[in-house]
């Protein structure tokens, strides 16, 4: 057989293409959104790493002819700069920090290098034997997220227990406060 002409083959080559592309359309047309937004951020990334370069050797540049003070400003302070001394206790064995998060944390009064003194409640509790539930809980250790975390299993006797214990020694208020809502909704049912 003759091989065709070169322009009726390149006539024929272009229609079957058209007739693929034709056929391969409507699959194209739903990726093209998806193509414009790839090669958009790819076009940002290149943008951004292209920017951040000439902002990294402009500060080279700042460095040689301005070279920086090695001085440490006055607000900046690192873990080797932080005194390591507990946190200083009130009277009674509370944090004197202030704020939502001292809630959620527990210092051990004797694990502390400044001795405070005993209160009377202190006195009071120490001659009198605790409930049972809290050698039970080991609610001395018991933060006030942990003891949230456990009213759900305990009895209304326990919890007001532990409101008694509570309001007799340390007397916190976030403490006192969820027991005794605890024990309300729990008579309430």
């Amino acid at each position: 057989m003759a091989t065709a002409p070169f322009g009726v083959r390149l006539l024929v080559g272009a229609a079957v293409i058209a007739i693929e592309e034709t056929r391969k359309l409507p699959q194209t047309i739903l990726m093209y959104p998806m193509t414009i937004v790839s090669k958009a951020a790819h076009v940002v990334m290149r943008i951004q790493q292209n920017v951040a370069e000439m902002v990294i050797k402009g500060d080279e540049a700042l460095e040689s002819i301005f070279p920086p003070k090695d001085e440490q400003p006055e607000w900046a302070t690192f873990d080797e700069d932080v005194d390591e001394r507990p946190p200083q206790l009130a009277h009674d064995g509370e944090r004197l920090t202030e704020g939502r998060f001292a809630l959620y944390t527990n210092v051990d009064p004797e694990a502390t290098t400044t001795e405070p003194k005993p209160s009377v409640r202190e006195a009071n509790t120490a001659q009198a034997d605790p409930p049972g539930i809290v050698s039970q809980l080991d609610y001395e250790a018991l933060t006030l997220a942990e003891l949230r975390a456990r009213l759900q299993s305990l009895r209304v006797a326990d919890l007001e227990a532990l409101l008694a214990y509570e309001g007799a020694t340390k007397a916190r208020a976030p403490f006192q406060t969820l027991l005794a809502n605890r024990i309300t909704r729990a008579t309430a049912k």
